[in-house]
């Protein structure tokens, strides 16, 4: 039987005293009284548990029942691998392209399972809801959760074969997982890193990251490691980012600033949370509701807003005289947003890895490009440093950058900011790269027309047979086109 902690000691307790007081007016024998006081201590007992929710609905819209083609699933991964360390991963290097976005792809990145980033302030509900949606509740593996601020580490939660925990330092130095990077925010913070591994359909599929609470009195030095760095490291790199509201505590501070700021360019993927919906009456949800808009306004500057579900993620009823039909339609939206992330997985995947690719192309061609300008301006009696220095200084001046718009197609948009090649020079030399031209090789080929090919012809295909349902193969444009770029609600294109 399900047993909740919190009524049963309030039960007990109340009959301890009920019991007491009959003892001292001698009108009923102990034994007698025990004996109903138990009985009506397990009735009550069940009878709270009756208001548990049923969680099948969650099942039954994230399909956890269905069964997965993970052979196809599987070479996909491999073909995407095998794309990325043939015909990217060479122009990187070669470039220094990591040295100018810090954003390194691994094979663990790959392979990952989506990752849904719950934010927000202490005490919303974070943990609440993760524990909902993987049924913990009451178990001895759900997350520790309470009215005060409980969470002081990021908890990564995912598959594996038996219940354990991972240490922070475990998960950095494991080079299959995709948490190695982290290793450069140094100890301190690694200390407050967890993973929980479980056996539980749902992981199977997404890997889910609980992260402390924000406090907006407490300084960000107090907590001892870049917060706001290690925040950004995984919105980047999460597919579902839920930011959870308490609708009784809207404190929308500097640092919920700082935090909304992180998040421009990824607001396809953000979704609030108004979580504790039951706690108000209707009038006062719908006040709290405006109210939450307008303090956010200022803080998304995009023209369509993010998506809003209000409901109340735990696993108790609702509370009564309130809108049930309402939070639990949007529970179930919420959890089609997660499923359509899920399902999607693959696709998101290969359109990252294409848009990355475009990225390093284009980071390729403006390093060739100030190397063809250096040697240009170049005479015998120069000064080689003072040349480069007003070229990096005045790049408008040398034609960099509208150079490649006129000879290449990149548009105007995808361009670098040029303030960030200065820093980029500062610490890599010019006389460290070769041109493009120089970058080929009788049997490996160019280095420029492999990165093409793999943009124009070798992704595009592989998203069209993932999408076609056949076994990813041979390169084809057949489906998409070659040259076009795969739409993708959940990536900033």
């Amino acid at each position: 039987m399900h047993f909740n902690l919190p009524a049963l000691v309030y039960i007990v307790c109340e009959a301890i005293t009920v019991l007491l007081a009959a003892i001292m007016k001698g009108t009923v024998s102990i034994c007698c009284l025990l004996t109903l006081l138990l009985l009506q201590a397990t009735a009550e007992v069940e009878e709270f548990d009756s208001v548990l929710r049923d969680r099948s609905h969650i099942d039954e819209t994230l399909r956890l029942a269905a069964e997965e083609k993970a052979a196809d699933y599987a070479a996909a991964i491999q073909k995407l691998r095998k794309i990325y360390h043939t015909s990217i991963k060479p122009m990187e290097q070669a470039y220094k392209y990591n040295e100018l976005r810090q954003h390194e792809i691994s094979d663990g990145e790959i392979t990952s399972k989506p990752m849904v980033l719950f934010l927000g302030p202490w005490s919303v509900g974070k943990s609440s809801m993760i524990n909902y949606l993987l049924g913990l509740h009451d178990s001895p593996y759900q997350l520790y959760t309470g009215a005060e601020p409980t969470t002081s580490e990021f908890t990564v939660i995912m598959h594996g074969e038996k219940i354990r925990s991972v240490e922070g330092i475990v998960m950095a130095a494991d080079s299959s997982r995709s948490f190695s990077p982290l290793e450069k925010f140094g100890q301190n913070f690694l200390e407050k890193l967890i993973g929980i591994e479980m056996p539980h359909k749902l992981l199977e599929r997404v890997t889910f990251v609980d992260t402390p609470g924000i406090i907006e009195n407490r300084k960000q030095q107090e907590r001892g490691y870049p917060f706001n760095d290690v925040c950004q490291w995984f919105i980047d790199r999460a597919d579902l980012i839920f930011v959870v509201f308490d609708p009784t505590k809207l404190d929308v501070g500097l640092e919920l600033e700082m935090l909304f700021r992180q998040l421009k360019g990824r607001e396809s993927q953000i979704r609030i949370i108004l979580n504790k919906a039951d706690n108000l009456a209707t009038q006062d949800l719908m006040r709290v509701y405006g109210a939450l808009f307008w303090s956010l306004a200022p803080l998304i500057n995009v023209t369509e807003p993010p998506r809003v579900y209000v409901s109340s993620f735990w696993p108790y009823d609702y509370a009564p005289d309130t809108s049930r039909e309402l939070f639990k339609k949007e529970e179930i939206s919420l959890l089609e947003d997660l499923n359509q992330v899920i399902e999607n997985r693959m696709e998101n995947k290969i359109a990252f890895i294409r848009q990355h690719a475009i990225r390093v192309r284009i980071h390729a061609l403006l390093v060739d490009r100030y190397v063809q300008t250096f040697k240009e301006k170049m005479s015998f009696f120069s000064d080689p440093e003072l040349v480069f220095q007003e070229i990096v200084d005045e790049p408008d001046k040398f034609y960099i950058f509208k150079s490649i718009l006129a000879k290449t197609n990149v548009s105007k948009f995808d361009l670098p900011n040029r303030d960030a090649y200065r820093d980029f020079f500062g610490i890599n030399p010019i006389a460290n790269f070769k041109s493009l031209a120089s970058q080929c090789s009788y049997i490996g080929g160019c280095l420029l027309d492999k990165i093409e090919k793999a943009i124009t012809n070798e992704l595009p295909a592989l998203l069209s047979s993932i999408n076609s349902g056949k076994q990813p193969g041979l390169s084809s444009c057949e489906v998409t086109g070659c040259g076009e770029k795969p739409k993708n609600r959940y990536r900033k294109n």
